[in-house]
């Protein structure tokens, strides 16, 4: 399906608990809906005074996430005055009110309470500022950029904690092994999921060349390797080994089909790959590869290049697991020929780094894994965040375990029918 390239928004605008009715609708460039930087720029012409978006409230499109029809909740910092306060119809004051699960910056006094930590941080790094622009917010994370008068500007990431790792501890470590292989952290909370960080200049490596990927790869292959070998640095992250991927992926069948539209065969097989699961972890272990701190989303679109070697970002997703899962990340996003020669390089700095391991047939062995384990983080997704933003993610528990089922080697499961 082609992505919509914009959207048409409506906001709901509110001042410290007063509502001052709607904005819009209006079109806005980029299709993706949690990208609110033209949000806040239409909506604060069109208020009057400045505007910061809180959450999504309710959206439809034919590709959920992506275009159509969007409404959001945004807070006014001023009081806007040439709108009048009213009280909102029983509708809006539902989708205005307090839910569970809301994520901290979703809310008015967590938005303004996330930002004022930044200043502060950057107060006491003696780092003037001018006012946040706020780029992107969902229920995963808010994103800030804080532009600076001299030097360089500053980004504030906001996540949830309860289901997210402390991206800046993850940031320590592997900075630890390769300082200019990640950002430079200026401040965190990991306890309220707050991460300051140093602008990385360059562009996001959608499409990667060659030189980019013999450049990242390795060096994150090989920090991988040199972690792998301490085993109490990692003992924080969460535990996404092959074993217990296993023990969670049997947990979530047993909540089959109330979480899924997967059909009663599907789930047949879905058992049945579960059943014969463990053959294939022994099989994957047998290739000598260390489990290890994983990125978790090692797509091309999370390394930044520019004038300097090429830096890899946003570390919510880092866990303990084996490292074939990130190496299989890319293959999504690269034309065949891109990921042929990605494999090539990944397989080589894993020869170079486990001796007499075997990469390449840990990549082969693990592609039902792979999705396994998306499958069971979409759903941990789900399972964090309010009714509202479930759009973002609600097919994709179902998705990714139809794709493990077709990933899954002959004579198993996938053959099952």
């Amino acid at each position: 399906m082609q992505r919509a390239n914009s959207r048409t928004v409506t906001v709901d605008l509110t001042h410290e608990g007063a509502y001052y009715g709607q904005l819009g609708p209006f079109e806005t460039d980029l299709g993706w809906w949690s990208a609110v930087d033209g949000v806040v720029a239409r909506a604060t012409e069109l208020a009057g005074v400045p505007v910061l978006v809180t959450r999504l409230l309710d959206g439809h499109s034919a590709d959920p996430g992506h275009g159509g029809r969007v409404r959001y909740h945004a807070e006014a910092l001023r009081a806007p005055a040439a709108r009048t306060p009213r009280p909102p119809d029983a509708g809006t004051a539902a989708l205005l009110a307090p839910a569970a699960r809301r994520a901290a910056w979703a809310t008015p006094d967590g938005l303004r309470s996330a930002l004022e930590w930044a200043r502060e941080r950057l107060a006491d790094l003696g780092r003037p500022t001018g006012a946040a622009r706020q780029i992107r917010t969902w229920n995963l994370s808010g994103l800030f950029r804080f532009p600076s008068p001299v030097g360089a500007d500053a980004w504030l990431k906001t996540t949830g904690p309860e289901f997210n790792a402390a991206e800046g501890e993850v940031i320590a470590l592997l900075g630890g092994v390769d300082p200019a292989l990640v950002p430079p952290v200026l401040a965190a909370d990991p306890a309220a999921g707050r991460l300051l960080l140093d602008h990385v200049p360059g562009e996001d490596c959608w499409s990667p060349s060659e030189a980019t990927v013999a450049d990242v790869v390795p060096r994150f292959v090989a920090a991988q390797a040199a972690l792998a070998g301490r085993p109490t640095a990692l003992a924080g992250l969460r535990d996404r080994t092959p074993t217990m991927l296993h023990t969670q992926l049997t947990a979530l069948l047993d909540r089959l089909p109330a979480e899924t539209d997967l059909t009663a065969p599907e789930r047949d097989r879905l058992h049945r790959f579960a059943a014969e699961l463990p053959a294939l972890l022994d099989e994957l272990a047998a290739c000598g590869l260390p489990e290890t701190l994983l990125h978790g989303d090692f797509h091309p679109g999370n390394w930044r290049t520019g004038d300097a070697r090429p830096v890899v970002v946003d570390y919510a997703d880092a866990c303990l697991g084996h490292p074939a899962l990130d190496g299989l990340r890319p293959r999504a996003y690269l034309t065949p020929a891109a990921w042929h020669h990605h494999a090539e390089v990944w397989t080589a700095a894993w020869r170079e780094h486990a001796p007499g391991s075997d990469p390449h047939r840990a990549l082969e062995l693990a592609a039902p894994l792979h999705h396994v384990s998306y499958a069971l983080r979409y759903q941990e997704f789900l399972d964090h965040i309010e009714p509202s933003e479930r759009p973002y993610h609600e097919g994709d528990p179902a998705a990714e375990l139809r794709a493990a089922l077709a990933a899954a080697p002959r004579g198993g499961a996938r053959d099952a029918r």
